[in-house]
């Protein structure tokens, strides 16, 4: 499968399933949630989608289980949007990226912080 096609189909899916969380699923428990990357697997069988989720630990659990009840759904929904022979399975994953460079940006600003006080 052509690198350039597999990009393509990871962006639609990527605008597609945002979409769909903002405008078509009504689950009370999804809280705020945004797609931030789609992976697929060189057959285009499997798809990982990265997802981040806001709000306390919990409100985050509820999102991921709503987004774990949604997969039927959206799989559906993308299988009728998409011009390919199969729908790729989908697994949603937290995206933890965001968290861990918040964390590296206040570890950098308390350094510069200590090294402000000792000059």
């Amino acid at each position: 499968m052509s690198e350039l096609r597999v990009r393509k189909i990871q962006e639609f899916m990527k605008q597609e399933i945002g979409n769909m969380l903002l405008r078509e699923l009504k689950d009370p428990r999804l809280g705020f949630v945004t797609v931030t990357e789609v992976h697929l697997t060189g057959d285009l069988r499997e798809a990982t989608v990265y997802v981040s989720l806001f709000g306390k630990e919990e409100q985050k659990k509820e999102s991921m289980s709503a987004l774990q009840s949604s997969k039927g759904f959206i799989r559906s929904e993308l299988g009728k949007r998409m011009k390919i022979y199969h729908t790729p399975d989908i697994c949603f994953k937290e995206d933890t990226s965001l968290d861990y460079g918040m964390h590296i940006d206040n570890l950098l600003k308390k350094v510069n912080k200590e090294g402000s006080h000792e000059s």
